[in-house]
């Protein structure tokens, strides 16, 4: 079933707040409790809600560095690329990884507690996964933007902005902007 206007409401009140109560969401969304819990449950269902999360702040935990590693293989076949996935997802420290096109193969974006940290995880992780010709890593030094998915810009948000006048969102808090002292790169060639 396609998404309407309004899903679109629901997807937006719960991206910002999942907690938000059946009642609020039924509230801003002008439709009543019953016909609003359908819509949540069918769009869990069909796995466009993909679950409810908690956003930690790393610098809280004690992961206060994020390092961007670009990784080239030696190969591409399709077991290549497989088992590499398969290899990086074992890796907790791994929140993010992409096949992209350009220059390297991959952008994968990583958590640690600090340089000798990510050394570690380079040296007993990273680079005992077979295939890899060459990586790139830089530390972040800033973080400028986080965001969620821009949902009010999506292809069937015409008509939202008449739901959204109904009640105003409430403000959401963006995430602090982390700064780091110092600057850090490594590359390796294999």
């Amino acid at each position: 079933m396609p998404i309407d206007k309004f899903d679109l409401a629901i997807l937006i009140i719960l991206q910002q707040d999942a907690r938000a109560s059946l009642q609020e969401i039924s509230k801003r969304v002008g439709l009543s409790s019953t016909p609003c819990w359908t819509r949540i449950k069918r769009m869990e269902r069909e796995g466009i809600i993909q679950g409810y999360t908690v956003r930690v702040d790393p610098l809280a935990i004690g992961l206060t560095d994020t390092v961007i590693v670009q990784v080239t293989l030696e190969s591409h076949s399709d077991e290549t690329l497989y088992e590499f996935g398969r290899a990086l997802e074992e890796i907790p420290e791994v929140l993010e990884a992409y096949l992209v096109s350009g220059d390297y193969d991959y952008y994968i974006r990583i958590a640690v507690r600090d340089t000798r940290d990510y050394e570690r995880l380079l040296r007993e992780r990273l680079y005992r996964i077979p295939g890899i010709r060459h990586s790139k890593s830089s530390f972040v030094l800033r973080t400028l933007k986080e965001s969620l998915l821009p949902l009010s810009t999506a292809p069937v948000a015409s008509g939202l902005k008449q739901i959204q006048k109904r009640s105003p969102a409430p403000a959401a808090s963006a995430p602090p902007t982390r700064t780091r002292t110092r600057q850090s790169a490594s590359t390796r060639r294999r």
